[in-house]
């Protein structure tokens, strides 16, 4: 008879935890495209970050959920379709179904072409907000996994001084781990104030937390 493998038990035991995840289902009866919709909303209301008439930029959003909780924000009726106060600007390496109202850029901004398309979608203005869940593809190394989640938040930073208003705020996901005391540095060298979050979102057992930079420091 066959034992079925480590690997296998992880699997069930992960899709069983999704399955019965409350915010799972919210997200499903509120037509969020993932439960990290939740994430982003709890950080909103603890630091009151989006406003009406704000520009956000959403940075790694595929598969939109992020985007899609911006949009409703800047609803006045706070509707998924419809009218909208305010301007999203959207970019991940993947393809993201449309969302009404959402400028979608599909590239790295690393590269020169991309951040051209992304420069011309802010048509010279800067963005009030930033907001980025990017994640590298862990490969279980420690050290360049840690290495790779750095230097995506890094870049989310680099954005955000050069294409934020100085008074804006960056949120970034980021990891306990090798480089999170690296990390946390990065933000205190370019923000004015700091705050760490672990929304009721995030799951426990994860090592996910989340940085909110307020108000650039001078470069």
């Amino acid at each position: 008879m066959k034992t079925p493998s480590k690997g296998k038990k992880v699997n069930k035991a992960w899709l069983h935890d999704h399955i019965n995840d409350p915010y799972v289902k919210l997200a499903h009866r509120e037509g969020y495209r993932a439960r990290a919709a939740y994430k982003l909303k709890e950080i909103d209301e603890t630091f009151g970050l989006i406003l009406p008439g704000h520009l956000v930029v959403d940075l790694g959003c595929t598969p939109g959920a992020w985007s899609q909780y911006v949009r409703r924000r800047l609803s006045p009726l706070g509707a998924a379709i419809g009218d909208l106060d305010g301007t999203i600007i959207a970019l991940d390496l993947l393809p993201m179904e449309p969302i009404e109202g959402v400028t979608f850029i599909q590239g790295d901004f690393r590269e020169v072409e991309v951040l051209r398309q992304l420069e011309l979608a802010l048509a010279g203005r800067q963005a009030d907000i930033v907001i980025s869940d990017m994640a590298p593809n862990l490969s279980g190394i420690s050290s360049a996994d840690a290495a790779r989640v750095e230097n995506l938040v890094e870049l989310a930073i680099e954005f955000a001084q050069n294409h934020m208003k100085p008074q804006g705020a960056l949120v970034a996901k980021v990891f306990h781990g090798g480089s999170y005391n690296e990390v946390v540095q990065h933000f205190k060298s370019a923000f004015k104030v700091v705050k760490p979050c672990k929304p009721k979102a995030s799951r426990d057992r994860s090592s996910e937390t989340f940085l909110v930079g307020l108000g650039l420091k001078p470069v």
